[in-house]
């Protein structure tokens, strides 16, 4: 079971997410908050997976809620930002506070269970829009680009919102924290290794690079991860910025 912590303000909005995720079967909703400061200390204390978060909260907002769950290190769950405004502002805020991904409440029931799904394995949904809009913000293509610690994944789907084809959902671009391009050291991959990032930068899946290498997904998990560790990425994006930075993509 995939357990989940709703953070709302509306009672009646929690209601109904609690009433769509524990239809699915495979989710379970350990508990609910109404403000920021509430949800920092709920996600403490139940360890959810995955924590459904708004942004606009009395007494703490969303993004600052979403930065202290980050930053801890007893919680592990994945936050995926759940909010009213398809604005550029939140989306960059929300992933640069460590968010796993930005939904809109417009979205179909269908979308907000896969966004859990994806969110507990490690991805969250984000349109192909939507992330090159934050490939090009973080890897400093655009006016005030930072680089924070977000992870996203990118799902065939035109536009926040818009629900996804059943087998639209797919791992794609995730991100993390890297250090800005004067401070990213040298780092030496072998040529597989930069095959798999130079992929990786065009938003494949890790089924679509075995099938571009003629390799099985389980080896192509494994290069994902030696490329991570080497540099200092905590998820995919980063290595997308990275890819972007050094003219690799």
């Amino acid at each position: 079971m995939i357990r989940v912590l709703l953070v709302d303000d509306h009672a009646v909005m929690r209601a109904g997410f609690r009433m769509i995720l524990e239809a699915a079967g495979d989710i379970e909703v350990v508990g609910e908050a109404g403000d920021g400061s509430a949800a920092v200390d709920a996600a403490s204390a139940l360890q959810p997976d995955v924590i459904c978060m708004d942004v606009q909260m009395p007494d703490m907002d969303g993004l600052e809620a979403t930065r202290r769950m980050v930053s801890d290190p007893a919680v592990t769950a994945a936050v995926v930002i759940v909010t009213t405004f398809d604005r550029d502002d939140y989306l960059f805020q929300a992933l640069s506070a460590g968010a796993s991904g930005f939904l809109l409440k417009n979205a179909g029931p269908e979308e907000l269970v896969a966004a859990v799904r994806v969110a507990a394995a490690g991805d969250a949904l984000l349109a192909p829009a939507v992330t090159r809009r934050v490939i090009e913000r973080f890897a400093g293509s655009a006016p005030g680009a930072e680089m924070g610690s977000p992870r996203l994944t990118d799902g065939d789907t035109g536009a926040p919102g818009t629900a996804p084809a059943p087998d639209a959902v797919r791992p794609g671009v995730a991100a993390a924290s890297l250090p800005r391009e004067t401070e990213e050291p040298p780092v030496e991959l072998t040529d597989r290794e930069a095959e798999v990032l130079r992929l990786l930068a065009q938003a494949l899946s890790n089924a679509e690079i075995a099938a571009r290498l003629f390799i099985g997904e389980a080896t192509v998990k494994t290069h994902v991860s030696n490329v991570l560790q080497k540099l200092g990425a905590r998820d995919r994006v980063a290595a997308v910025v990275y890819a972007h930075r050094r003219g690799l993509a």
